[in-house]
Parts: C-alpha cells; structure tokens; sequence
C-alpha cells in the first residue's frame, strides 16, 4: 500500500501532505519529514537526514527501529583522544564522529548522553580487525532470529537513558489506554545471521565508532548538529 499510494503521488505530480504515526510510512514516503510532538516541530528534514542527524533525543529515539541505544557518558581525554565512558566500558571517539562533531571537544571532562544505533555493532568474533576501545562485553539475554539478521539484547549494567516525551508517546502509541509500560533497560544489536551469540553466554561486539551519538543531558539537543 505504501509503495502504490508512492506511485500514484509521482504519477499525478501533486504536493501530498501525509500524516502517521508510522514512522516506516514516513520514512519511506516522504520526501521531507516534520518530526512533530504535541504540536510543536521538532525538526523537518529529508528521512535519511533524520536518520543521519537527529536535533534531539526525541528524534533520535523515535526514528529508527530497533530504537537508538542511550547511556549516559563522560568524555575523557586521553594520549589525545577522547573516550567515552560508561559503566566498566569505555569507547573511542572515531576521527570521523569527532570531525562531524568538532564541539564535543569542549565536552571533555563533563557527562553526555551516548547514542549507538543497533545497526552499528556487530559481533566482534566476525570482524577481521577490531579497533582499541571499540568493543563492549556483556552477557546475551534474549536473541531473536529475523531471518537476515539477528536480533541481541543484553545489558550494559548502566541505566538507560529515556526522556519522559519519549516515554510517554511510545506509551501512547502501543498500550491499552490506562496501561502502564515497562521500558527494558536492555541494549540492542543488530548483527549478522552468521553471529553465534546464544542466549546466557558472554559476546564481545564492536561498534562502529565513527557513527556515534552525542546530546546533552541538560536540554537533550544534539551536540554539534
């Protein structure tokens, strides 16, 4: 249906305004999203923009599916290089995510909330050559086969970070009215099907350091957007 009600708007080559709460329908057929909440633009931009570049927590969480993992962090410097830490992990900010983000530099020394897509990790016994201080261990929880890929959830052993307006528009999306939500505090990877993550053993994945996530903790905006 998305595919045909795409085509029928190129073949009459007309300005359609859509609305959804899908954010598969918007993602797919849109030309330009506005992300909005309670009224108010969060941000308007093209679907992979929104993807690539959230100007906040809310966007950043709610587009993407499974959702962007989020921690709290502290930026260190160290030997010249910025780590961000968390937990008992600690993860390098790649050359690639510090250019796009030259402002994190002043955030040495203080907390950020760290945002680490699930497409961006991958089980580590499959990469050829790991990067130091790109890999998190934990133990796997619950894996889910989906075919091509595979779906893990583990836990960090930190709190996850989840903004109240994000909450509570998943809350009004997916419960029964009146129904409270449990939010797991569970960290996701999307991995390769060859992975050989099971369930209640230890994995070692690698992230993808270059395509880390940075906003701040105070106002929730991305840092150096």
């Amino acid at each position: 249906m998305r595919a045909e009600i795409a085509r029928i708007q190129r073949d009459l080559s007309v300005t359609t305004v859509y609305v959804t709460h899908d954010q598969t329908e918007a993602m797919t057929m849109g030309d330009r999203v506005a992300v909005m909440r309670k009224g108010l633009l969060q941000q308007l931009d093209s679907p992979q923009a929104l993807y690539e570049r959230p100007a906040n927590l809310f966007v950043a969480e709610f587009i993407g599916s499974p959702a962007m993992n989020l921690v709290e962090a502290e930026l260190t410097q160290s030997d010249g290089t910025l780590v961000a830490g968390f937990g008992t992990h600690g993860l390098r900010v790649g050359d690639a995510a510090l250019a796009a983000r030259p402002a994190l530099e002043g955030f040495a020394g203080r907390r950020v909330v760290l945002g680490i897509r699930p497409e961006d990790v991958e089980d580590a016994s499959l990469v050829p050559d790991v990067p130091a201080l790109s890999t998190l261990a934990a133990v796997t929880d619950i894996r889910e086969e989906m075919g091509a890929e595979v779906y893990v959830h583990l836990s960090l052993s930190v709190p996850p970070v989840r903004r109240p307006d994000v909450a509570e528009a998943i809350a009004e999306e997916g419960a029964e009215p009146g129904a409270s939500v449990t939010l797991a505090p569970a960290f996701v990877g999307r991995l390769s099907r060859e992975t050989g993550a099971r369930e209640g053993e230890p994995i070692t994945l690698v992230v993808k350091t270059d395509r880390l996530y940075f906003f701040d903790p105070a106002t929730g905006e991305a840092i150096g957007r």
